[in-house]
């Protein structure tokens, strides 16, 4: 999961991976210029319209695979963005949750972690990372950041973070969209309450962008 410091007021957008159920610091910039070598693209086609992202092949390999592999065995398609984690002083900041929402049926076995301390990504706004349980568990649910966050890269010394593996080139309207979401009073956990979408967006497909 996801576990924000409450020291930083990030306490809305903790853990995910309790859940049952980086990109450049522009990230947008690439998307013009076209992908850069290493760099993947894949659109996800929404039920609020297509987001894609780049997917860093080169600097997070096993991560970026993984979510490769689940794209071309078209695991991604009919699984939702099930999540909205918005801060609590800046709501329109925070993170938005999506994939296979653990269901045994979609999941391939887990990875191992690659912290950022090891490709060079950060968290920042449009990053694309995976969400997880402990270090070694992720399989295919993944997050978007809106805005810096990096209270989520690894710290020396200190917490492992999250494997960043992308960021998004086209549709970070449709992510903030997503983020604004009506969403339950409730949660899975003391840190994920008011952060389930009363309605998740569906992903219909995720296919590689030629």
């Amino acid at each position: 999961m996801i576990r924000l410091p409450a020291s930083a007021a990030l306490l809305m957008l903790a853990t995910m991976l309790a859940i049952p159920p980086v990109g450049a610091a522009k990230p947008g910039a690439r998307g013009a210029a076209g992908a850069a070598p290493g760099l993947v693209r894949v659109r996800l086609q929404t039920s609020e319209g297509p987001i894609v992202i780049a997917l860093e092949t080169k600097r997070a390999p096993i991560t970026a695979a993984n979510f490769l592999r689940y794209v071309d065995e078209k695991r991604f398609d009919g699984t939702s963005f099930y999540r909205a984690a918005r801060k609590r002083e800046a709501p329109e900041l925070g993170l938005v949750q999506g994939g296979i929402n653990h269901r045994a049926v979609r999941a391939l076995v887990p990875i191992e972690h690659e912290p950022t301390d090891r490709t060079g990504l950060r968290h920042v706004d449009g990053t694309v990372s995976m969400a997880r349980n402990a270090p070694g568990t992720a399989m295919g649910d993944f997050f978007i950041t809106v805005g810096p966050a990096r209270y989520l890269d690894a710290r020396p010394g200190g917490s492992v973070g999250y494997a960043a593996f992308g960021h998004v080139v086209e549709g970070m309207a449709v992510v903030r969209k997503i983020l604004a979401a009506p969403t339950y009073p409730g949660g899975w956990s003391a840190n994920t309450m008011g952060q389930s979408i009363v309605s998740p967006i569906r992903i219909i497909s995720a296919r590689r962008v030629p």
